[in-house]
């Protein structure tokens, strides 16, 4: 029988950072996760993925899965834990465990996490599709799906049945000689150190580069979505500055965070272009997906460039399209007029 494997990796720590303290974000407690990795197993299985990666972790979320290995009734793929490396609760955890993945012939990678977790699990699978789902602050990027339906799509594409995946664009951000990449957006501001890392004071905020901007968005790139909206499906993106609301072109009523509305004061808001190098504006720190990232230290000098080489993602409505056209999931039942079956062949054309 060949096998088809997938991997899933898990943040136990996603979904619990400061921005809870000024917005009412929502929570995704340890056993919820748990109970996603197990519908999306259950789902694997029923479309053919025969072998599963998954991360280990030190919030309780592999010992769950592990203890529900005992009593399960679902039919599951084979679940590997990838446990050789030592958990450091840090990102480095994910990095690790997509490395592993990868190099253990996953063909597709399903991560839970927020905009931060899919930004590590993006730069380290390569060539595998990837499958982000919300379960953090900010969930721009990763997409708000049921698991067990994320789950189907992400086995039809393990398995080779559909091929529904689209590259995203990236903004690569460089300052001397460290260099980060987006999903989302790059953003200045002048707030002199990295700190808690969130972002929420708009005061603080100087220039904003998105790589998509979607007017139902949450965090920084809703204020572009509002004036220059941007499909995640096309490539350019979009750069705005910002300005004080009372000297600003437009004042925009952004959902910058979960449960936080503010007025944010815009200058001005253009396309960008693939391929564009631009300088950035003088500024103490630069946010990466809504997180302060890099200190410019001494006035140090960083430039943002938009690629569309980024990962390739799992699109959850294609493949299931596909899946429906295709007859994937139907079985066409052919019954005798005394109601007995004859026989059961797929409902492909």
């Amino acid at each position: 029988m060949t096998e088809h494997t997938a991997g899933i990796v898990a943040n136990p720590a996603s979904g619990r950072d400061i921005r809870r303290l000024v917005a009412k974000a929502s929570v995704f407690p340890t056993a919820e996760k748990a109970n996603m990795v197990q519908r999306l197993l259950t789902a694997l299985a029923s479309v053919g993925v025969t072998r599963v990666l998954l991360s280990t972790d030190l919030g309780g979320i592999s010992a769950a899965v592990l203890r529900a290995l005992r009593t399960r009734r679902d039919p599951w793929p084979a679940v590997e834990f990838c446990d050789a490396d030592p958990l450091t609760d840090s990102a480095q955890d994910t990095t690790n465990a997509v490395g592993r993945m990868r190099a253990a012939g996953a063909k597709v990678i399903i991560c839970l996490g927020g905009d931060g977790t899919a930004r590590v699990a993006a730069a380290a699978c390569g060539e595998v599709p990837l499958l982000p789902l919300s379960t953090g602050t900010n969930n721009t990027f990763p997409q708000l799906r049921e698991a067990t339906v994320a789950g189907l799509a992400a086995g039809l594409v393990a398995t080779g049945a559909v091929r529904a995946t689209r590259r995203a664009s990236v903004l690569e951000v460089t300052a001397g000689e460290r260099t980060e990449l987006a999903l989302v957006d790059v953003c200045g501001s002048s707030s002199p150190y990295v700190g808690s890392r969130a972002l929420w004071e708009p005061a603080q905020l100087t220039e904003l580069y998105c790589t998509f901007a979607e007017p139902d968005a949450i965090g920084l790139s809703s204020v572009a979505g509002q004036l220059c909206p941007s499909p995640r499906e096309e490539p350019q993106g979009v750069a705005l500055r910002f300005a004080p609301p009372g000297q600003a072109r437009w004042v925009v009523r952004a959902p910058i965070a979960p449960g936080l509305v503010v007025p944010v004061g815009v200058r001005d808001c253009r396309v960008l272009p693939v391929g564009e190098t631009v300088e950035l504006e003088p500024c103490g720190v630069v946010a990466v997906d809504g997180e302060r990232e890099l200190e410019l230290l001494d006035g140090r000098p960083a430039s943002i460039r938009l690629r569309a080489d980024g990962p390739h993602c799992v699109d959850v409505t294609a493949a299931l399209t596909e899946a429906a056209s295709l007859g994937l999931l139907t079985e066409e039942r052919n019954v005798n007029d005394d109601g007995h079956l004859a026989h059961t062949r797929s409902a492909r054309p």
